[in-house]
This record gives C-alpha cells, structure tokens and sequence, in this order.
C-alpha cells in the first residue's frame, strides 16, 4: 500500500499552496451574504464549508471529485462477473481524485482484507449489549470503544509535527473502513440470527464480503457495492458529514469522528428515511391486502397522506431539483432483477404518480424521488427485512467518504471549527435596523 501513500503525499504537498494562497492572497474576500432566514434555519445554504470530495449539483445530483454518478460506475474498476464497481474502488476515487486502475484496486482490496480483523473486546463490546437495543447504538458504540487502536492518538501523544497529521489519520482510516462490514455483520448476527456469525472471507473484496457474511447469495454482492458507492457522500454540509467533520476539527481521532459521524445518521430527519420509506409502502401493501393497487387507488392513498398532514416519504430534496441519480441508479437494478416484485410495483406506480401530485398541490420546490424512495425496497427484497438495521448500511457507506474527507482536512491543516454564535436580542436589533433602513429608502424613492 505504499503506492497509494507515495502518490497521497504528492498529492497533497501539491495541494497544501493552493490553500495558503488562498489563505494570504484572498483572505479578505467576501464569498457569501447570510439571511437571517438562514441563521434561524438550521445554516441552510450558507456557505461556509469546504470539500473537493463531492459536489452536489441541483440539476445533476452528487458529484465524486468531478464524476456523475453514472460516470463513476462506469469508470469504475469492477470484480470479474459482477455488475457494480469495487467499493475499494471508490475509496480510492474520493482519496485520490482520479480513477484507479486494476492493480490500483487490487492493492487496496489486499490491503483491506490484512486490517479487516476486529479485536476480540469488540465482540464483547457488542455481546454485552441487551438484544433489543438499537443497532445504530451498538454499532457507534462499537466503533468508539476501537479508539484505542488509533495510530494518530499514539503519535500525537507523542507529540509529531502538524504536517504528518494526515499520515497516521491514513493508517486510522483504513484500518476502520476494512473492519466496518465484520462489525456490522455481526450485530447484525447478534440481533436477528441468534448469534450465528459468519466468518469473514479474506478472498472477496468489500461488498463481496459483506453479502458473504450477511449469508445472502448473489446478485446481493452487486446490491451492497451499489448501495455503499452511492451512500459514501453527500457534500460537507448533511448532518452525518458535518458532525464527522467537526469532531475531527478538535484532534479527535477517526475512532470519535465516526462514531459522532453515526450518531448524526441515526436522527429520524437524517438517516432513518429510508426505513420511513419502507414502513409507508407496508402500510399501503397491508391496506390493499397485497393486490397491486390500480393508479387511481394509489393517487388516492397519496392524497390521503398529504391531506392528513403528512409528507411522501422518500420524495422532495433540500438541494435536489430534479429526479435524484442515487434513485435512478437503483430503479435500473430493480427493473432488470425484481420487475415482478410486488413491493417494486408499489415504488414504480409511486414514482409515476407522485411527482404530478406534489406539483398540483404545490408546496413541494422538489417533487421528485430521493436516494431513500427505493433503497429500503431492494434490501426487503434481499431478505434483510429488519428496519432498524438499513441506517447502519447507510453507515458504511457513508463512512467511505467522511474517511477520505477527514485525511484530507489533516493534510490541508484545516483549523478548529468555531463559528460565532449570537443572541435572539441581536438578531432582532439587526432586523429591525435594517428594517428601518428599507422604509426609509422607500419612503425615499
């Protein structure tokens, strides 16, 4: 893996100048207005963030470091018979900034299954857990508890200049990264199996892995590295991507960044849409008793929701304005594997219905399908049925992309995040001066 770690480093002492020139050049540039709609909203569309990771475009959805997500899988390097790229693959992608190639995988595939073994206090950690907790509790917790395993906590106890930071955060990164599908496969096995684990097989790579330990056969090889590519990142600003950012800001080490990282996915307005998603289609299935509903019956059942108060779940995007690639992407599996799958029809008439509806009633700026609209359907399809489990899947995949993003904020010597907070009482001080200002102009005019 040295290869990888040379070409890393040239990478980023090319890049370090690029920031401090920023940094003295053009430090004093304004680059954004702030409403005070934003700073009571939660910071919505501020613009205070940076990341080369991924953009997201409203019009062409998530970008990893400048590819759509239908270059990415097709640029990608894929394992021999399969239809989706490596996850390894990926990893290198969002690190790098450019396509690896096979030996490139390869190399970070082995490096993978060397560090993919869990220490033995983590199956303790997680058998003494009661059997009706939370896996997304376990699985943080889990994480949390491998904080003692991290090389850059070691070095910087030791005391190492601020220009090596990023190398030891390397080493954390993918020690954790190899060893997120035994983790979360065996909580898995200690919440719905019984206990029974499988054991890991070195010879697969990430997603391969993972479906092996899951026990499911193929093509759910091809749904896990599906589902982990396109859940890996979203921008500096959600919820999950910040809360990993800002940790790392104090020095924390990658253990504590990703652990914050999935207490922020486990928020209902976050990272359980996708379980919402899946618990109002069962609702719908359980109501027309299993019979495929006609499109009238399933516009009516819509209204219903809407008129009861309630949103569509799976449907609408704060940034999206248009039809999320993360959805297409997956309806493209489900139409060649499961067209007959009943759950799909639901989604596939949903789809078809839903946008016009949520135009005619016109409060929704996005009335098209998100990533969650489908992911929970194609893991129910699978077998795994277990709604509280789809988040910590969610999980891994995001942590691919909180990873690289967190190596790269060492490297580039990000600071401490510490913005500056002010009261109620001067926020309305500044509204109503400036409200005074815009009568008088008026007035004036």
């Amino acid at each position: 893996m040295a290869r990888l770690k040379d070409k890393l480093y040239d990478k980023i002492e090319r890049e370090r100048p690029r920031v401090n020139k920023l940094l003295k050049e053009y430090g004093d540039v304004i680059m954004d207005e702030v409403t005070i709609a934003q700073v009571l909203g939660g910071m919505r569309g501020i613009k205070c963030l940076v990341t080369d990771i991924s953009y997201l475009d409203p019009q062409e959805g998530i970008r990893y470091r400048g590819f759509t997500l239908p270059e990415v899988f097709e640029k990608l390097p894929k394992p021999k018979g399969a239809e989706m790229p490596y996850v390894e693959g990926l990893f290198y992608l969002l690190l790098m900034g450019e396509i690896p190639d096979d030996k490139d995988v390869e190399e970070l595939q082995d490096e993978f299954s060397k560090r993919r073994v869990l220490p033995r206090y983590v199956y303790e950690v997680i058998d003494a857990f009661p059997c009706c907790s939370h896996p997304m509790t376990i699985f943080s917790s889990a994480i949390m508890t491998m904080q003692r395993e991290s090389f850059f906590a070691k070095k910087y106890r030791g005391g190492i200049s601020k220009f090596e930071y990023w190398d030891s955060t390397y080493e954390d990164a993918l020690n954790l990264l190899a060893k997120l599908p035994e983790l979360a496969t065996y909580i898995y096995a200690k919440l719905y199996r019984d206990g029974k684990r499988i054991q890991s097989n070195p010879d697969l790579d990430f997603g391969g892995n993972f479906a092996h330990m899951m026990g499911k056969d193929k093509p759910y090889d091809d749904v896990s590295r599906l589902h982990f590519i396109i859940h890996a990142d979203h921008e500096a600003g959600n919820v999950s991507a910040h809360a990993g950012h800002l940790v790392a800001s104090s020095l924390s080490d990658i253990y504590l960044a990703i652990s914050a990282m999935i207490n922020g996915l486990a928020g209902p307005l976050h990272g359980l849409a996708n379980q919402e998603v899946l618990r109002w289609l069962l609702e719908l299935y359980d109501k027309m008793e299993g019979k495929e509903p006609t499109e009238e019956e399933m516009k009516q059942f819509v209204w219903d929701t809407l008129n009861a108060g309630q949103v569509i779940p799976g449907y609408g995007h704060a940034v999206l304005r248009k039809t999320d690639p993360r959805y297409t992407i997956q309806r493209e599996f489900a139409l060649k594997h499961m067209p007959e799958d009943k759950l799909f029809k639901y989604v596939d008439m949903l789809y078809r219905v839903v946008p016009d509806i949520l135009r005619q009633q016109g409060k929704a700026k996005n009335p098209w399908p998100n990533v969650d609209a489908q992911s929970g359907q194609i893991q129910w399809h699978y077998g795994v049925q277990e709604y509280d489990f789809y988040t910590v899947l969610f999980g891994i995949g995001r942590a691919i992309g909180i990873c690289a993003n967190i190596i790269w904020d060492r490297a580039l010597l990000y600071p401490l995040e510490r913005p500056k907070s002010i009261t109620t009482e001067m926020v309305e001080a500044i509204a109503f001066k400036k409200n005074a200002k815009r009568s008088k102009k008026e007035i004036a005019d």
